[in-house]
């Protein structure tokens, strides 16, 4: 902390309008110890790659889900249609 007049710099807490308050001192230890240095970590490469636009324009609107709730459901089925829409309307077993 570096001083003026004799006394320490007062701690800065930011509020900010999403909620959240951000203090000098916490910020300032987060570059030191190089957590903000660190490249970003990259989700691993799936298998199937991307899925067809038109099979995921297919589930959302014959199925009337989020197009995300589709491109999730035909990733986890390998990118088959078929079983995507199986899989989709078959009731979960309890």
């Amino acid at each position: 902390m570096s001083r003026s007049n004799g006394r320490p710099e007062p701690e800065v807490i930011v509020n900010f309008a999403d909620g959240y308050a951000y203090s000098k001192g916490k910020l300032e230890e987060a570059f030191r110890n190089g957590i903000l240095d660190k490249p970003p970590v990259k989700p691993p490469k799936d298998s199937v790659g991307p899925v067809k636009r038109e099979d995921v324009d297919l589930i959302v609107h014959e199925l009337e889900i989020t197009r995300s709730q589709a491109e999730k459901a035909l990733h986890e089925n390998g990118g088959n249609i078929v079983k995507t829409l199986q899989y989709l309307i078959t009731p979960p077993v309890q």
